[in-house]
This record gives structure tokens, C-alpha cells and sequence, in this order.
């Protein structure tokens, strides 16, 4: 399981790696009628009290409600999405099993996610929310499809051995254009010579089950912001144990389609609902005391599930999902918590706008396309061992992956510059190659 199309992303200023930004819909103000007469005018006089005053027949003014986070960008939430980009990219090219111990992007893109979608429904009807998410999040993934399924196609890839019979094949292709399972992928074919590996199909399909569980989150999400005002903390502690429930036994599922669906929901379904327990408001009448008491309780619960099942490089929380719940749901529930809510960036940040901007611009694009570049600057880079000098006093350097991060990173800017144009097309905005501005101010007329 890879590590988010962006949001975001788009993470993204325009869509979260999941995918998808809000919109703020302009309020319409109708012109105001003459006021109604006052039928209880105020007292005049000396014993008149004075204006504003809170008389012993007034009541005093009550406290606001905790309700919803006020409207605009939070800026927060942005450097969330980047840093998680980012660690999603890093993890990848280096495989260390405690990059998602650190910092769990996957539980905190989905809470991101979850936050965003809590918001739209409260400013517009369901079925135009949920259209609006799938729209945004399908283009990058039909492009991708288009480019990596031809090129598998000519590589020989046909009908499995496995299927019963080839019609169960063709049929399974349509998750490339909606995927509520996992598309279908030539695992195993032949890579380009001297440019692509063999992992070139695998880099292209596994990551793919970011968008399946996103896309179910998002159908959801109506139903599941239903259950979250009627009994909030029952509803954010359900997916942890129907993750529960499914590592120990007492739910048991044939099907791996299926299976594989209710194992994402299970292990970061309790960190979209924290998402849309933070735009609720139910996350600010919890108090703090409670939360730095609780969080670090289940943190190290699901730490020790961890380190239990055998933690370890090729084995790590993305293989726990039960793990994976519990430490996801530690991380996010502290970051929500403390959310600083920056409608603008503090000063030391400023210098990082435009980079963190481009980042959740193209959340869904770089999720894409990264393990490709991956696999592509690997390629590359093993044509070094054929200069003999590097081989025999630098073997070290070649062996290192660190002098790939950087080509990593390239080649991904190269994909965002081809490819991104999809997200701001999906967006209804004005396609731009490199956006590091405001995305709002692009929108298509």
C-alpha cells in the first residue's frame, strides 16, 4: 500500500491527495426595504439608561457557539498537505519503515480530505458535492490510464490465466474509468531498456488504492456526516473497529475486492470522520487535557501492535492496518486539535507560499506520476555503474539513493508541466502549467 491526489492537493490549494478544494460561493445581498418601525422605542430622559447598557430586565449577551471553522483557505491545513506530499514521494524512493511513524500522510491527507468535503455539505446539496469531488478527482486518473493501459497493451498485456474468462478482464478495465476496486494492471511485463524497469506497471497500479478509498469516502460522506451529528464519537470510532473486527477474526470476508475496500475504510475512515469532526466543531468542545491524554494512549497501543506484528523495512505500518488505524487516528487527532487555523501564512513560512501552493495544486498529479518517476530516474541512474572511475572509488554514491531525490523530483516537475493541466481542467479552472498563485483567481468565467 503506497502512501496525498493531493487532496489535494491536491492536496491541494485546488484538490487534497486526495483531491478536491472547496469553493466559496459568492453570497448574493438583496437591496434593503425601509425598516419597519420601531414599535417600543427607546426611553428618553435622564433615567433613560445609556446606550449598549445591560439592564436587570436585559440578559447578557451569550456566548457564540461552537460551531463550524469560519470560510476561507486555511493555511494550516495546505502545510499539512505538502509535508504529507512530500513524505508520500520520500517514503517511496527510500522505504524506511518509520517514515510513516514520523508523520502517517496517508491518516492526515484523508482527515484533510474529510475536512473539505464536511464543508461542502454544509454549503450545498449532497449529490452536487459528490459529483463535484468525483469530476475533480477522475480526469488526472483517465489521462494516466490513457498513457500507462496503451502502453501495457502493447507490451502484450492481455487476460489474466487467473480470470475464468476474458470477459471478467475487460470488465475489470472499467475501474480505470471509475474505480470502486482496484484497476486491473500488466504486472510482471518487460520495461523500456535502458529507461524504465520492469516495476514500471507496478509503480503505475498500486498506488491506485488512494483513489478507490477516496472515491468511497466520498460517496459516504453525506451519510456519514448524518451518523456524525447524531452520536459524533461512536461515528469516529466505528472504522477503528471494523479494522479491529477484521485483523482479529469476528468479521471475515471471501472476496479481496471487498476485503480490500473495508480494510482502507477501517484503517483511515476514523481519520476522515475526524476530519469532518473538526469542520463540525465537535473537536473544539473536547479539552485539550483530554486529548494530549488520550491520543498518546492509542499511539502507543497501535505502536506496539506494530512493533509486535514485526515492524521493519518491507513491512510496515501500510501492511498493519489495525496498527495503521490506531497510530493514524493518534497523529490527526492532535494535529486537528491543535490547528492554529492560519488564514494567512506567519512570517517565517512566507518564503514557502508559492512552492507549498504548487504542491497542493497538484496533489493528485504527483501522487500519480511519482513512483513512475521513481522507477524512470532508478533507470537513469544505473547507467553510472557503466563509468568505470564511479564504479571502483564511488560505489557508495551509486548505491545511495539519495543523489536520486533530486532527479525525483525533476522528473515529477516535468509530469505536473504535462500533465497537471488535467486537475485545473477538472476544476472548471483555467489550466496553468505552474501555479503557485491563488488557484481562485484563474477560475473559468
Amino acid at each position: 500500500m503506497p502512501p496525498q491526489p493531493p487532496d489535494a492537493p491536491p492536496g491541494a490549494t485546488a484538490s487534497e491527495a486526495r483531491p478536491g478544494r472547496s469553493r466559496h460561493a459568492a453570497t448574493r445581498r438583496g437591496r434593503p426595504g425601509p425598516p419597519d418601525p420601531d414599535p417600543h422605542p427607546p426611553a428618553t430622559g435622564p433615567s433613560a439608561p445609556p446606550a449598549g447598557a445591560v439592564t436587570a430586565q436585559d440578559p447578557p449577551p451569550a456566548p457564540p457557539p461552537a460551531g463550524p471553522r469560519p470560510r476561507g483557505r486555511d493555511r494550516y491545513f495546505d502545510l499539512l498537505r505538502a509535508i504529507a506530499l512530500f513524505r508520500v514521494v520520500f517514503y517511496h524512493l527510500m522505504g524506511w519503515a518509520w517514515l510513516p511513524v514520523v508523520f502517517p500522510s496517508m491518516g492526515v491527507m484523508f482527515a484533510l480530505a474529510g475536512n473539505l468535503m464536511a464543508r461542502s455539505l454544509a454549503k450545498r446539496p449532497a449529490p452536487a458535492v459528490v459529483r463535484g469531488r468525483v469530476r475533480r478527482l477522475l480526469p488526472p486518473l483517465w489521462l494516466l490510464g490513457a498513457i500507462g493501459v496503451t502502453g501495457m497493451l502493447l507490451g502484450g498485456w492481455g487476460p489474466d490465466d487467473g480470470e475464468a474468462h476474458p470477459v471478467g478482464w475487460w470488465l475489470h478495465l472499467g475501474f480505470w474509468i471509475l474505480p470502486l476496486s482496484d484497476p486491473p494492471y500488466g504486472e510482471g511485463l518487460p520495461g523500456v531498456h535502458g529507461l524504465l524497469g520492469a516495476e514500471w506497471t507496478t509503480a503505475i497500479g498500486v498506488p491506485l488504492w488512494y483513489l478507490r478509498a477516496y472515491l468511497w469516502f466520498v460517496f459516504l460522506s453525506p451519510l456519514m456526516l448524518r451518523a456524525l451529528r447524531a452520536a459524533p464519537w461512536p461515528t469516529v470510532l466505528a472504522p477503528i473497529a471494523l479494522s479491529a473486527a477484521l485483523e482479529y477474526g469476528p468479521l471475515s470476508v471471501p472476496y479481496w475486492r471487498v476485503e480490500s475496500v473495508l480494510s482502507d475504510m477501517g484503517a483511515f475512515g476514523a481519520c476522515w470522520l475526524l476530519g469532518m469532526a473538526h469542520q463540525q466543531g465537535v473537536l473544539r468542545r473536547v479539552p485539550r487535557y483530554a486529548v494530549l491524554s488520550l491520543a498518546p494512549a492509542v499511539g502507543a497501543a497501535g505502536l506496539w501492535h506494530a512493533l509486535s506484528d514485526g515492524l521493519r523495512q518491507g513491512h510496515d505500518l501500510d501492511d498493519m492496518p489495525f496498527a495503521q488505524s490506531l497510530w493514524s487516528f493518534a497523529t490527526v487527532l492532535i494535529l486537528l486539535h491543535i490547528s492554529p487555523a492560519w488564514q494567512e501564512w506567519p512570517r517565517r513560512l512566507r518564503r514557502w507560499d508559492g512552492l507549498i501552493t504548487l504542491l497542493n495544486s497538484r496533489a493528485v498529479t504527483i501522487y500519480l506520476w511519482h513512483n513512475v518517476c521513481i522507477v524512470l530516474a532508478e533507470s537513469l541512474w544505473d547507467h553510472l555503474w557503466d563509468v568505470p572511475a564511479l564504479e571502483t572509488h564511488a560505489a557508495w554514491l551509486l548505491q545511495s539513493p539519495w543523489p536520486q531525490l533530486p532527479l525525483v523530483w525533476l522528473l515529477t516537475a516535468l509530469c505536473v508541466l504535462c500533465f497537471g493541466w488535467t486537475e485545473d481542467l477538472a476544476a472548471s479552472r483555467t489550466p496553468r502549467l505552474w501555479p503557485t498563485g491563488d488557484p481562485g483567481a484563474h477560475r473559468s468565467r
